[in-house]
């Protein structure tokens, strides 16, 4: 019963700090121009809204991206096991390289690489 006890300890000390420097920031900020609090621009008045939509010819162009971030989010700890796990290591990695240059030929194919 006292983890729990802890725990709802930690918490609770934990919330209070985190409402605590919201409203030491809330009370302390100093409130700029009303232009400069534009979420974007600069401060530039916006011609369209920020949450304007964009064409459907980046999506795949963004799958590419997240493949290759997919890409190096996986191949970070494998360059750190590579040594100890051996020549098994290196065939799947390569197996998983192989997929994703399946993604990449599709995104080709389909044009996702042309700017135009």
């Amino acid at each position: 019963m006292s983890t729990y006890i802890s725990i709802a300890v930690l918490l609770a000390v934990a919330l209070l700090t985190v409402g605590g420097l919201y409203l030491v920031a809330r009370y302390t900020a100093v409130a700029p121009d009303p232009l400069e609090r534009l979420p974007f621009l600069s401060g530039w008045e916006p011609e369209e809204h920020a949450l304007s939509r964009y064409h459907a010819r980046w999506y795949p162009l963004t799958l590419l991206f997240l493949a290759f971030d997919v890409e190096m989010l996986f191949m970070y700890p494998w360059a750190l096991v590579v040594a100890k796990d051996g020549i098994g290591a290196v065939v799947e990695m390569f197996v998983f390289l192989g997929v994703l240059m399946v993604g990449v030929v599709w995104a080709w194919r389909e044009g996702a690489l042309r700017w135009v």
